[in-house]
């Protein structure tokens, strides 16, 4: 088997290890990476988040740490990075290390080995889960990493519309490939409807609606939970501020149970 020629990257002390993918950009990923970090965080849980983003890493501008630079120490022979800390997460970009208008011209085996990096050289502790936020698309970082690294499993984010699920359904067709057989945990429905702030029980399913249901089903997974479209929580990323800054409910109630499924799914494995 294909995952069978990778040597894993010992991941002492990091218990569950959980990617969060897309077929497309522009569905919300990172956005519920970060903030099902932050959840989890928040319930006791000792948590990291890996922005395997290379090309587009959104995660140090949605913690408000662009400017942050991680310690780098040397063991031996080996430099060790020390990940920056915010909201109770530990957090691992490449945007730490490159300008913020800089964009990178790598090829896709120079891309994958800098990601293997973020997880090989950083001294993490004792994790209980660890998010990656992958790239949109199947490409060279999404298998390297589903090869190196021994997974709980796959978050698979998408928006109701057919053009967005027809893009999930490749993501998701990666993970279920006999050669890797990654568990896809579950789908997240986001921008599932749109709530007006002035008419909080009012519902306008502007993006379709159904969608992430139908893909559960498909692909004989769960539906984890459905998030609504609320200018607040895009706002609190731009600025640097978790979800729970906001005023909106249902988004953090959301949040909340996605998690509570994700740790039932880790216990179960235990």
């Amino acid at each position: 088997m294909m995952s069978q020629l990778f040597e894993k990257i010992p991941m002492e002390g990091v218990k569950n290890i959980i990617v969060v993918a897309s077929g497309k950009g522009g569905v919300g990923k990172s956005t519920v990476a970060a903030n099902l970090a932050i959840t989890m965080a928040r319930n006791g849980y000792k948590t990291a988040l890996v922005d395997a983003d290379i090309y587009g890493p959104s995660i140090p501008r949605m913690f408000g740490i662009e400017d942050a630079k991680p310690d780098i120490t040397a063991f031996g022979d080996k430099q060790m990075m020390f990940p920056i800390e915010k909201f109770g997460v530990k957090i691992m970009s490449i945007g730490f290390y490159i300008d913020r208008n800089q964009s990178l011209i790598w090829r896709g085996p120079m891309a994958a080995n800098a990601v293997t990096q973020l997880f090989e050289n950083t001294e993490w502790g004792d994790i209980d889960y660890m998010f990656v936020d992958f790239p949109p698309g199947t490409g060279d970082i999404q298998l390297t990493t589903i090869q190196k690294l021994n997974l709980l499993g796959a978050i698979i984010v998408t928006t109701p519309q057919e053009i967005a699920l027809n893009d999930a359904r490749k993501a998701t067709s990666m993970f279920t490939n006999p050669d890797l057989k990654v568990p896809v945990l579950g789908i997240i429905e986001n921008m599932s409807w749109f709530t007006p702030e002035q008419h909080p029980d009012e519902k306008y399913y502007i993006f379709g609606r159904g969608g992430g249901h139908k893909m559960a089903i498909e692909f004989d997974t769960m539906l984890l939970g459905q998030i609504p479209l609320v200018s607040e929580v895009g706002e609190a990323a731009e600025k640097g501020l978790s979800v729970f800054s906001q005023t909106n409910k249902q988004v953090m109630d959301s949040f909340e149970k996605i998690a509570e499924l994700l740790h039932s799914k880790a216990e179960e494995k235990d």
